[in-house]
């Protein structure tokens, strides 16, 4: 393996929750990934590969699964340069957990509220990461990823409104952390982001006449197995691929408890519960095996 990332980068992350890097992956191959991009959205349905912006259906603000639609996407989520940093961060056991792409479109641009993803899949242990890789030059103004630093040493936060998961918290002030601390994570096409699946994070709509597209792998090690298996999550795991070292045959368990992901109905996408049209169109199918037994409100996440 070798050292991507500096002992100074890794010592931020314990410390930050994050850490951007620059120079794993060059402008060439960043070109070609945009155009993969561009072909896929050119698609002749759009529904078959993305979700589309409410404000302007015709735009996409997240392609499905894109190591699936293209093996480029594939090639870089198993780049053995991102992979190392990958390894540096979480050990050298690890599974490709999903894939995602998000895209701003200029002038729209969906907004992610402030959130963690370890509130979306709760695993047995927190060494989970994401990659967040820039395809565009990432500014305030076209919405670059925004994080609460150091937020991921505060333990899973609250999520939820009315007694049902609703994938956001209000503010990072109203749970008690400074706004002091956010840090908006400029930078340019190539770069990566890798987070901490309990950083609170958000990003806001893209204010400017380029593009912000983001493609995103994220990471878990080997013996870290999901204790939630709600319609959102589970399809994740059919496709969660093995990418370097050996599978486990033990799960490691961090004590105490994770508030489990259980919504209201449910939800393909954190847009969508974010904003509650996975209630407000009408479907309102369980998310679960809590719902048909138990009242959602008093449902807790697995004791560890």
């Amino acid at each position: 393996m070798a050292s991507i990332l500096s002992d100074s980068q890794v010592d931020f992350y314990r410390e930050n929750g994050f850490c951007v890097v620059d120079g794993i992956f060059d402008a060439e191959l960043i070109g070609k990934v945009r155009s993969v991009v561009d072909g896929l959205l050119a698609s002749a349905n759009l529904a078959d590969v993305a979700e589309a912006e409410p404000e302007d259906g015709s735009k996409a603000r997240r392609i499905w699964a894109p190591t699936s639609k293209d093996e480029l996407f594939a090639r870089i989520a198993e780049d053995p340069g991102l992979l190392d940093a990958v390894e540096q961060l979480i050990g050298s056991d690890i599974v490709l957990q999903y894939s995602k792409l998000n895209v701003k479109p200029p002038r729209v641009g969906s907004v992610v509220e402030w959130h963690q993803d370890f509130a979306f899949y709760p695993h047995t242990n927190t060494d989970l990461v994401a990659a967040l890789i820039y395809l565009d030059d990432a500014t305030r103004e076209n919405a670059c990823l925004r994080v609460v630093a150091g937020s991921h040493r505060h333990g899973l936060l609250q999520h939820e409104a009315g007694g049902y998961f609703v994938g956001k918290v209000s503010s990072p002030a109203n749970v008690g952390l400074k706004d002091s601390a956010i840090v908006d994570c400029e930078a340019t096409a190539g770069s990566v982001v890798f987070i901490h699946p309990l950083l609170l994070h958000s990003s806001e709509k893209n204010l400017s006449d380029v593009y912000r597209r983001v493609f995103i792998p994220s990471y878990r090690a080997a013996d870290a197995l999901p204790i939630y298996y709600g319609p959102h999550a589970a399809h994740n795991e059919p496709t969660a691929k093995l990418v370097r070292g050996r599978a486990s045959k033990v799960v490691r368990s961090e004590a105490g408890q994770w508030r489990l992901p259980v919504a209201e109905a449910e939800f393909n996408s954190l847009y969508q519960v974010q904003e509650g049209s996975h209630v407000n169109d009408g479907v309102k199918s369980s998310t679960g095996y809590f719902a048909h037994e138990y009242d959602t409100k008093d449902a807790v996440g697995a004791t560890m």
